[in-house]
């Protein structure tokens, strides 16, 4: 068995804050994964299931942010498992939004969540850190993460938890490069071959030289040419 963690505080009150990300992470694996129902366990709300070979446990501390080492050492105790079986899906400031990286130990970076389960069971975790932006000072940080998304971050943000549950299987099994290749398809997807031809001819047609321009004839002069030398001596 393997342990996924996702970060957040509990209660409605929080569900759509910035520092959830990490419980809307572990919700759409598990609701696209078919995850057995949450169920209330080790300080925090757990969902079994598999993801490809693996056999795994989803696990939402409901101690607030800053105590969530309590759950995860609490999962870790009763099912003997390895710090190195278990990955933090949580929120980083220092991305980018939409932005995702995955690491394996390592500091907390200042994450009360991180820093809470450093101090329970130290750095050897693998996790995932997703993009939220940073405020641009850090005297706004707390008012941020605790604020819910923008409407403006709808679409990133599905795109987002859209590819790590795609490469949930691949997470899993420990091929992070797999992992993020789904992701990146979902956030970053290539252009087609048709989009990419289109953008090549009309590249082509504005590289082609304009018409030179028609010359226009002069007006013809109706008069004779014995006109023509009288009209010189007037």
């Amino acid at each position: 068995m393997k342990l996924f963690v996702g970060l957040g505080n509990p209660g409605a009150r929080y569900a759509g804050n910035r520092h959830n990300i990490g419980f809307m992470a572990l919700d759409r694996i598990a609701a696209d994964h078919g995850f057995g129902p949450w169920k209330k366990a080790f300080h925090g709300l757990v969902a079994e299931g598999r993801l490809g070979e693996e056999k795994m446990l989803l696990l939402k501390p409901e101690t607030f942010m800053n105590l969530s080492g309590q759950s995860v050492q609490a999962a870790l105790a009763f099912h003997k498992l390895p710090l190195a079986d278990v990955t933090v899906f949580h929120d980083e400031l220092d991305l980018a939004p939409g932005k995702m990286r995955v690491k394996q130990g390592g500091g907390h970076a200042g994450h009360n969540g991180l820093r809470s389960i450093h101090g329970h069971l130290g750095e050897a975790y693998g996790r995932v850190r997703l993009g939220i932006g940073h405020p641009g000072h850090k005297d706004a940080v707390a008012d941020y993460v605790l604020h819910d998304f923008a409407k403006a971050d709808a679409i990133w943000l599905d795109d987002l938890l859209r590819g790590i549950s795609d490469g949930a299987v691949a997470l899993a099994a420990g091929d992070a490069t797999r992992f993020m290749n789904a992701v990146a398809l979902r956030t970053a997807p290539p252009r087609s071959s048709t989009t990419t031809a289109q953008v090549s001819q009309v590249s082509q047609v504005s590289q082609v030289a304009p018409p030179a321009p028609v010359a226009t004839p002069e007006p013809q002069d109706p008069r004779s040419a014995m006109q023509k030398l009288l009209d010189k001596f007037r």
